[in-house]
C-alpha cells in the first residue's frame, strides 16, 4: 500500500474506535407514551372521553394491535354521509375520459335553427360546408362532424344543403332520430 492510503485507512480506523456518539432520529417510545398519557389526561379534564359499551362495533379487542385508548376516543354516533362526496371506488382515469367526452364543440352549443349554411365546397373528394353561428363565427364541417344541441351529426353534404341527423327523446321516453336539411340561403340581391 502507498503511504497516503495507509494514512487514510488509519484515520478511518481511529474514527471507528473513538466511538462517534449515536444520534437518534426522533423521539423515543417512552417520550411518546408520556406525551400521549398527558394528552389523555387533558382530554379527561376538559369533558371526559366517550366510551362504548363492551362488545360494540368499535370496541377495541385486546391483543388485536389496536390501542384501546384511541378506539375509545373516536366519536360514538358517527354515520357516514356520502352526499356530495366522490365514490372512493370509482376510477380517476374513467372520470377524466368521461369529462373529455362531455366537452362539446362550438357548433354543439347552438340549436340547428340558430346555425346558417353559407357555402358548400363540392368539387373535391371530401365535400365540406361553411356554417355560420349566431355570433358571426364561421366553421368548416364535413361528414361525421358533431353539430347542434341534440347530438346531431352531419350525414351528407349536397350541392346546396347539409343533411344532419339529430337524436331526440320523445314524450314516451323513447330515443328517436330526425333528419334535418339545412340549405344555403339564396341572397335577395338587388
Amino acid at each position: 500500500m502507498s503511504h497516503s492510503k495507509c494514512v487514510l485507512a488509519l484515520a478511518l480506523l481511529a474514527l471507528t474506535w473513538s466511538g462517534c456518539p449515536k444520534q437518534s432520529a426522533g423521539p423515543k417510545v417512552s417520550e411518546y407514551q408520556k406525551e400521549r398519557a398527558a394528552a389523555m389526561e387533558r382530554q379527561k379534564q376538559q369533558g371526559g372521553v366517550p366510551t362504548r359499551a363492551a362488545g360494540g362495533p368499535g370496541q377495541a379487542r385486546q391483543g388485536a394491535g389496536v390501542d384501546p385508548t384511541f378506539a375509545a376516543a373516536a366519536p360514538v354516533n358517527y354515520a357516514y354521509d356520502p352526499l356530495g362526496k366522490r365514490d372512493p371506488f370509482r376510477s380517476f382515469i374513467l372520470d377524466r375520459i368521461k369529462e373529455k367526452d362531455s366537452v362539446k364543440g362550438p357548433l354543439e352549443q347552438f340549436d340547428l335553427s340558430q346555425l346558417q349554411v353559407t357555402g358548400v365546397v363540392w368539387e373535391t373528394n371530401r365535400r365540406r360546408a361553411l356554417v355560420l353561428d349566431p355570433s358571426g363565427q364561421n366553421y368548416i364541417v364535413q361528414e361525421g362532424d358533431a353539430i347542434g344541441k341534440n347530438d346531431g351529426r352531419v350525414i351528407g353534404i349536397g350541392d346546396s344543403a347539409v343533411k344532419v341527423r339529430e337524436a331526440y327523446v320523445d314524450f314516451h321516453g323513447e330515443k328517436t332520430t330526425k333528419e334535418i336539411e339545412m340549405r344555403v340561403r339564396q341572397s335577395q340581391g338587388g
